[in-house]
């Protein structure tokens, strides 16, 4: 399955990326904390659809992983800016995704089994 000519894995995780500079240019006044759970969440929620559109799932749950502990632990490790946490997101989601695109493929959808011909007499 593409959508528009790519892969729903890389549509969803610069969805993420978009996401995050959102916050990035702090659009709805959010605080700190608030943009922590927002770029966390989103990367997570995305990053687990994408792992379940391709595989093996194990490259993108690790892209996965390590964006969403690379922006929560700056925005609740280190009490960084909004704008950092974003930056933070979406640079390791784009070093990532290019780094793990060559080993993933989207996943194929389970075609209905056809019911045996009866045998013509």
């Amino acid at each position: 399955m593409k959508i528009f000519g790519r892969e729903p894995a890389l549509w969803l995780n610069s969805l993420a990326a978009v996401l995050g500079l959102a916050v990035t240019f702090n659009v709805g006044g959010l605080d700190a904390e608030e943009a922590g759970w927002i770029v966390a969440g989103c990367s997570a929620i995305l990053g687990a659809i994408a792992a379940a559109l391709t595989r093996p799932i194990a490259v993108q749950a690790f892209t996965t992983a390590v964006a969403t502990i690379a922006s929560g632990v700056a925005a609740f490790g280190y009490e960084a800016a909004p704008t950092h946490v974003a930056a933070i997101n979406g640079f390791v989601l784009a070093v990532l995704m290019f780094v793990t695109r060559g080993q993933v493929t989207p996943a194929t959808p389970a075609l209905p089994a056809s019911k045996p011909s009866s045998p013509v007499v």
